[in-house]
């Protein structure tokens, strides 16, 4: 049987710009660390280097994959730093070309102690190595490999702290959407209870809640930022941010000062088929500018797709139904992690392996079948959705223009929450019994497609829009 993944592996509250690309090496750094201080090398190094590989050299600098080194090697966590300390951490880095580790040791770490490689390692395309030295002696070598999602692996290592799915360890091991379904049918169970089940397991119920009222309220309030704050991204693309302005005209005079109120008076608000596709586009683009700008969102599966779930569950709070609440939630959120799950077993939701598609097509299946089934949909016209909404992504390349996870990665998850709802009511016109293509194959077909795909399209800005359209041109 396959490793188990938790919703809280899915749906993982970081810092942008991209969860392969920033997160993962940061959690690569933070790990290396840990591990020099579990065989006893802390004390002993006095100089540090890194290289990067691949995909993570090729597009490293419009992902800060060199900031997220200096941070992950400062032990900071990027679940918890504050925001704004991010810019002072990696100045003084910089400025003084040192690293300062907790307890107060401090290592020489000059700018080029970072070294960019072009070449790409065997195991994976994201490859970062560190190197510890001793009076000039390398004492510690350790590659990482950033394999999507923030989830970070060693060559011949499975996922860390794997455990095994299987009937002994869980009530419902899932390696397939098949098996999902044929569970909800036996058990006359929704896909979220069949995953609330596995999941205590691992966690008590109280840390369940906990936990997924966290992702929502940092999910809300990257929404919250991302609309009301104006200026140009950085980078050097010189984006204008567009939620704000959205949010604006469509929010007009209400009168609101927390996320909470504004939820109400969205709620308020007019809803038309036009405004409603403006209020999803404008909820995807708050969160991906966030993220553009190193703010903190939550990995869905990806930080480049942090915005696509959100959005669809933020569309089901203010337009669909008004009396809900952290019950729904709860639903949305464990349904969209296991669809996502089943996705990572058996293809990739790395843009560096597959492409885009392998991040707004899964969020957008993720979202597709958790929405579904908040509208009352089967659990297997919940599966309906998801494939739906991957079928109509598959092939999308990784093209980020510069590097940046900006253009034309920002509008996508607006794309990609719209085609979810259309997804969801689709399936939900949709007798199951009648598709041609259930999730799993589609699943086949995507990994199928991403292994075919040329590397020039998987996330290195080497073809597509980021060739076709250069810095020059922005």
């Amino acid at each position: 049987m396959s490793q188990f993944i938790s919703v809280f592996d899915m749906l993982k509250i970081g810092v942008g710009p991209s969860s392969s690309h920033t997160l993962g090496p940061w959690r690569a750094a933070q790990e290396w660390v840990q591990e020099l201080r579990r065989t006893n090398l802390f004390e002993t190094i006095d100089a540090v280097k890194v290289d990067l590989y691949g995909s993570l050299s090729l597009t490293g600098k419009g992902h800060a994959t060199d900031l997220a080194i200096l941070l992950g090697l400062s032990e900071a966590d990027p679940e918890y730093i504050p925001i704004e300390d991010i810019a002072i951490i990696v100045e003084r880095i910089n400025t003084q070309e040192e690293l300062y580790f907790k307890g107060g040791k401090k290592v020489p770490f000059l700018k080029n102690s970072i070294v960019f490689n072009r070449e790409f390692l065997p195991f994976h395309s994201n490859g970062v190595t560190f190197r510890g030295f001793y009076e000039g002696k390398e004492v510690s070598t350790e590659t990482y490999y950033s394999i999507g999602g923030g989830f970070i692996v060693q060559e011949n290592n499975n996922l860390e702290e794997e455990i095994e799915i299987n009937k002994t360890n869980f009530p419902y091991p899932i390696n397939r959407a098949k098996q999902l379904e044929e569970y909800c049918e036996t058990n006359n169970m929704l896909i979220s209870e069949i995953v609330y089940k596995n999941e205590l397991e691992i966690y008590s119920a109280e840390k369940i809640d906990f936990e997924l009222q966290r992702i929502w309220d940092t999910m809300l309030e990257c929404m919250y930022i991302g609309c009301h704050t104006k200026g140009i991204l950085p980078g050097g693309l010189n984006v204008k941010r567009r939620a704000f302005d959205i949010q604006e005209k469509l929010i007009k005079d209400a009168q609101y000062s927390n996320p909470t109120e504004w939820i109400t008076a969205i709620r308020n608000s007019e809803v038309k088929f036009r405004e409603i596709l403006k209020w999803v586009s404008c909820f995807a683009l708050s969160v991906n500018e966030v993220n553009a700008s190193l703010g903190r969102v939550v990995t869905a599966p990806t930080n480049g797709s942090a915005g696509v779930i959100p959005a669809v569950l933020m569309y089901y709070l203010v337009i669909e139904n008004h009396e809900a609440d952290f019950n729904q939630i709860k639903q949305f959120l464990l349904t969209a992690g296991e669809i996502g799950s089943i996705f990572k077993k058996n293809a990739t939701i790395s843009a560096a392996m597959g492409g885009c598609q392998a991040e707004i097509g899964v969020s957008s299946a993720m979202a597709a079948g958790a929405l579904t089934e908040l509208l009352g949909g089967t659990p297997a016209q919940s599966l309906v959705a998801a494939e739906i909404a991957m079928e109509h992504h598959l092939g999308l390349t990784c093209d980020p223009i510069g590097g940046l996870v900006q253009v034309p990665c920002i509008e996508r998850n607006s794309m990609g929450a719209i085609k979810a709802i259309n997804a969801a009511e689709m399936a939900l016109e949709t007798n199951p019994k009648e598709v041609k293509v259930p999730l799993d194959k589609v699943i086949d077909t995507m990994w199928e497609t991403a292994k075919d795909m040329n590397k020039n399209y998987k996330e290195t800005s080497e073809g597509g829009l980021a060739v076709t359209v250069g810095l020059a041109d922005c």
